[in-house]
């Protein structure tokens, strides 16, 4: 677009800022102040002042890449022979799939994230939760001694935080667990 190249910025037309209707869907204000909607030929249009539900839109992610559903369940789409918008198709592909540009900063949920406690040997993990929730009062650690076996089992099998409790709640050392 021109207005880019010229460091301008985008045109009025070229802004849509996406406004949440419901957990599930969206509407989009243009730069005009107006409100994308489908028509009944499935034109879509920017004319409504308020969202209604021919303005709501319902993203649609799938192998990382985004479709928008609108309310006749037809996907938002450039038609090849005007390059007008419309939302006829009931099935999304490449041609429905949307780009999002955003200035914006992108922010993300790192749920990779292993937490401080949950780092090194399954000995240390246990220390570590063990100094989380033991009543100081004789300032000792009392850790249990047992065999860490049922440890390694647990944690293959998914259930580490339940043996640890157990083996705290052993141990008659733990706040939560007398």
């Amino acid at each position: 677009s021109p207005s880019l190249c010229g460091g301008e910025g985008p045109l009025p037309e070229e802004v849509l800022t996406a406004v949440n209707v419901s957990d599930t869907k969206v509407a989009f204000k243009s730069g005009y102040g107006k409100y994308l909607g489908v028509h009944k030929d499935g034109t879509v249009i920017g004319r409504s002042d308020a969202i209604g539900a021919l303005e709501q839109w319902e993203p649609v992610f799938q192998d990382g890449k985004l479709a928008l559903l609108s309310c006749t369940n037809c996907f938002m789409s450039i038609r090849s022979e005007d390059d007008h918008l419309v939302a006829s198709s009931k099935t999304a592909g490449p041609a429905e799939f949307v780009q999002i540009r955003s200035a914006a900063d992108v922010q993300t949920d790192d749920v990779n994230e292993i937490p401080v406690e949950e780092k090194g040997s399954l000995s240390q993990i246990e220390e570590n939760y063990v100094r989380k929730f033991q009543k100081f009062q004789d300032k000792k650690l009392k850790i249990n001694s047992g065999d860490k076996s049922e440890l390694k089992k647990a944690k293959k099998t998914g259930v580490l935080h339940e043996a640890m409790l157990d083996r705290r709640s052993k141990m008659k050392a733990d706040r939560y667990c007398k």
